[in-house]
């Protein structure tokens, strides 16, 4: 990959070479096509969030046979303009053993297990509990105690549930109680189950690819093929959010 290139450019370099249309790989991964045309310009303030953008660039990378991983790496480090700096192995050092520390080793071990053993085995016998005193012949009568009030009990929280079933090729990004979010692709007829205590974020690459069923209900698509949602699902219910995108105009 030429360091000078930018990566749009790089992909649409690579994508012609291969004799492949914008209008194909939109098709093959699920990827609207001003997204990908969008991104071959250098026009990144038509581009949805980072983590989308991401998730459609792996998936580009792959189909066009390339290091989906080298393309991250590119991806981020022009958005932070910095250069790309990849992890570089280095060579491991022998380590020489010399008889006079492997006499040192054994012997601190050694020590370790005596002092262990002396911190667990019991120092003193168990004492008996004391011997219970003899009840008293007479009694006082207690007066009745007021009744107390039984409040009611706290309702357990019982989570959400989110099952999903892929019935086209969908790119997703998952994020689970605010952890860090994981990016899939799901491919046709492959199927998951997620939990969470309070929140689930999904952010759709293809709207119209997947069958959704939360807390055992089965719900509506949450759009049309190709559309980009953000779907949010808590104990309250279901929000969704479209992102749309105007068309760029044609030179």
């Amino acid at each position: 990959m030429d360091e000078r290139e930018s990566l749009g450019k790089y992909l649409k370099r690579e994508r012609e070479n291969r004799k492949v249309s914008l209008k194909e790989v939109s098709k093959q991964i699920k990827v609207r096509e001003p997204f990908l045309r969008a991104f071959e310009e250098d026009r990144r303030d038509l581009l949805p969030s980072v983590t989308y953008v991401k998730g459609f660039l792996s998936a580009y990378a792959k189909y066009l046979g390339l290091d989906s991983n080298e393309v991250i790496l590119r991806y981020e480090a022009e958005s932070k303009g910095e250069p790309v700096i990849r992890p570089e192995v280095l060579p491991q050092k022998r380590m020489l053993w010399n008889p006079k520390y492997l006499w040192t080793i054994g012997g601190v071990i050694i020590v370790g297990f005596i002092v262990l053993y002396l911190l667990l085995s019991p120092t003193q016998p168990p004492v008996a509990p004391p011997a219970p005193e003899p009840e008293a012949k007479k009694t006082i009568p207690q007066p009745p105690s007021p009744p107390v009030s039984e409040k009611p009990p706290v309702l357990e929280e019982k989570g959400i549930s989110l099952g999903v079933k892929a019935v086209e090729r969908t790119w997703v990004a998952i994020q689970i109680d605010g952890q860090p979010a994981r990016e899939a692709t799901f491919q046709p007829g492959e199927s998951f189950t997620y939990r969470a205590a309070k929140r689930i974020e999904l952010v759709l690459g293809n709207a119209g690819g997947l069958d959704m069923t939360f807390n055992e209900r089965r719900l509506e698509k949450m759009g049309k093929s190709g559309e980009v949602v953000t779907v949010i699902f808590t104990p309250q219910g279901v929000e969704t959010t479209r992102r749309e995108l105007s068309e760029p105009a044609q030179e």
